[in-house]
């Protein structure tokens, strides 16, 4: 099978599952990669296991400082503008090419990027990892944000740009979501609420786990990196990721027996790295913030935690939960979003509702017995060996991409 693969990526779990669906496909597929100078090529680089990859020049404009920050919208807006007509030339080279199928990942400035309205005349598949969700939902508030001040809210309903712009994405990414033949998501979550946001009906395809590189270290490999206990997490330091939450929650634990708290990131927004330590000053919780975390780092730390504890605000899927069982790490998170698909309650770690005291209830639970840790670690490893591996979710990828060339064909007959 030929296939066309379009991405315009940041670093972050999106770019990652990419690579794992690109090296599963190219060793019995064609994958030539389509891609954006501008998207991050370095983090989980797919170059190497693709057939031919293809980088278009583009990046966005330098935005204003205050105080002309509110004509960056225009900016934005004239490069939405540049990108559409970056993306005519990219279809056409792709029609071009005669693919089978044509495998859409998100664009990080439009979204569902615009080569699927072009390309709807070929068997076109958007993965859509999450709705636009900085459109449709309303992220926590912080005391760095000024967007809530008087004055602020007086600017933002005399400035007409800043509506202007949200509603172009907005009417950008829904045109181009509704324009795909078959869009996939990475959870029965995620199926509920792009249905209901675009309304289209998506398909389920599972992320997946590399179980050969995440996995338990050999004994003398984890006694080489143990230190002193600790908790563990992962994501960017932004405010959905729900970081304040856990350090609150932690420092419901009794301080005698409150454990450190790791985070690591390849992204880290300054002010909310600052908000989080300052927090966690505030509430006796010793955190550790390691940023620019490689592959080999983050397997030694999801080793070496006692548990991994998870509590990003309504998740689309999470690959930090299949990651840290497949270690052998345990899991407390939140009950809600994917993280309820993947974690087996009482068997492979523990799910709680978001709130602090239960939380850390269900952290000292697991904390105060090893053999618990132990065998949920155990059952967590097994769990995913049988229902969450990178094979498993590309034979089901493969499942529909058979899908749409046979229905091609009965279209050109």
């Amino acid at each position: 099978m030929r296939i066309a693969l379009y991405h315009n990526l940041p670093s972050g779990g999106a770019k990652r599952a990419l690579q794992e669906f690109v090296k599963r496909l190219t060793p019995r597929h064609q994958v030539d990669v389509f891609t954006l100078g501008s998207a991050n090529h370095d983090f989980a680089d797919v170059r190497p296991f693709a057939t031919h990859h293809h980088i278009y020049p583009f990046q966005p404009s330098k935005l204003f400082e205050s105080p002309f920050g509110r004509l960056n919208q225009l900016v934005r807006l004239a490069d939405l503008r540049r990108l559409r007509k970056l993306t005519r030339r990219i279809s056409q080279d792709i029609a071009q090419g005669g693919y089978d199928v044509v495998f859409v990942h998100p664009c990080q400035f439009e979204k569902a990027p615009s080569l699927l309205t072009d390309l709807q005349h070929m068997p076109t598949v958007y993965y859509c990892q999450e709705p636009l969700r900085e459109q449709y939902e309303t992220p926590p508030p912080r005391p760095y944000d000024d967007s809530s001040s008087s004055r602020r809210m007086l600017l933002n309903r005399l400035d007409p740009l800043p509506k202007w712009y949200a509603a172009t994405v907005r009417r950008i990414d829904r045109q181009n979501t509704r324009a795909a033949r078959l869009i996939l998501v990475n959870s029965r979550f995620m199926q509920q609420s792009v249905g209901q946001i675009y309304d289209v009906a998506p398909q389920v395809c599972y992320l997946g786990v590399d179980t050969d590189w995440f996995q338990p270290l050999p004994p003398a490999g984890v006694e080489a990196l143990a230190g002193k206990p600790f908790l563990f997490s992962v994501g960017s330091l932004t405010p959905m990721k729900g970081f304040d939450f856990l350090i609150e929650a932690v420092g419901q634990m009794p301080a005698a027996n409150r454990p450190p708290l790791v985070i690591a990131s390849n992204f880290q927004n300054p002010p909310e790295r600052a908000y989080l330590e300052a927090l966690a000053a505030e509430h006796g919780v010793e955190l550790r913030l390691e940023g620019n975390v490689t592959e080999e780092k983050l397997r030694s730390l999801y080793n070496q935690a006692m548990i991994t504890v998870y509590s990003p605000i309504r998740e689309p899927f999470g690959l930090v939960p299949i990651e840290s069982m497949a270690c052998g790490t345990p899991v407390v998170s939140v009950r809600e979003g994917g993280t309820q698909e993947t974690i087996l309650h009482e068997q492979t770690g523990l799910l709680v509702e978001r709130d602090p005291a239960q939380f850390a209830q269900a952290i000292q639970r697991l904390w105060a017995d090893r053999e618990m840790v132990v065998e949920y670690g155990r059952a967590g490893r097994q769990h995913i060996l049988q229902n969450w591996t990178w094979d498993r979710a590309v034979d089901t990828l493969e499942g529909y991409f058979g899908e749409m060339v046979n229905r091609q064909l009965t279209i050109n007959n």
